[in-house]
């Protein structure tokens, strides 16, 4: 039994045709996984902060900073006991920790933002698109009693995937969120 070039071709165009179809998909499902573990990281440091305040008895957190092409977020902790201060920062008293660090470092393609179309994590419409929700300052700080400033960070990959980070002042629970596009609504990670 022997194949005619007419059948190998045809076999090769279906084969082809079936990769096609594939890749898309394939770079939709690793953008929302890549997206969805710089998420799940934001939220890690931001527990690692809230348990560095406890253990340590002085305010710590995540600064975050606007650059040319996204932020970068740096960890700091009170130099004073007053909290934590972006003067007190910029004046050396409040110490960052470690170096700054990007998400597109380690996360390739992702980025602070909400995506067009997409509302926040309240459900209601977005009037900016940036992406770091954390009061003025910038800064989401954890206290030694264990509750925190509230902020949201929301990240997006290239294709559509979006996610959010919420911090909740009172209680300083951290909760990982996700934009289920078909449904037009945030679910809990």
């Amino acid at each position: 039994m022997g194949f005619t070039l007419i059948e190998l071709m045809f076999t090769m165009a279906i084969a082809g045709t079936l990769t096609a179809m594939a890749i898309p998909s394939g770079l939709r499902i690793l953008d929302d996984q890549r997206t969805g573990n710089a998420a799940r990281y934001l939220a890690q440091r931001l527990g690692y902060a809230r348990m560095d305040a406890i253990r340590r008895s002085t305010f710590f957190g995540l600064r975050f900073e606007a650059g040319p092409d996204d932020y970068t977020f740096t960890s700091v902790a009170d130099g004073n006991g007053n909290g934590l201060r972006t003067s007190d920062i910029l004046r050396g008293i409040d110490r960052t920790v470690g170096q700054p660090e990007c998400l597109a470092w380690n996360f390739p393609g992702v980025r602070f933002g909400i995506l067009p179309g997409v509302p926040d994590a309240d459900g209601q419409p977005v009037d900016a698109p940036d992406g770091v929700r954390a009061g003025a300052s910038q800064i989401i700080s954890m206290s030694p009693n264990g509750s925190s400033s509230s902020g949201t960070l929301y990240l997006h990959g290239r294709q559509r995937a979006q996610y959010a980070v919420r911090v909740l002042g009172a209680t300083g629970r951290i909760r990982t969120l996700k934009y289920v596009e078909p449904a037009g609504r945030w679910v809990d990670q």
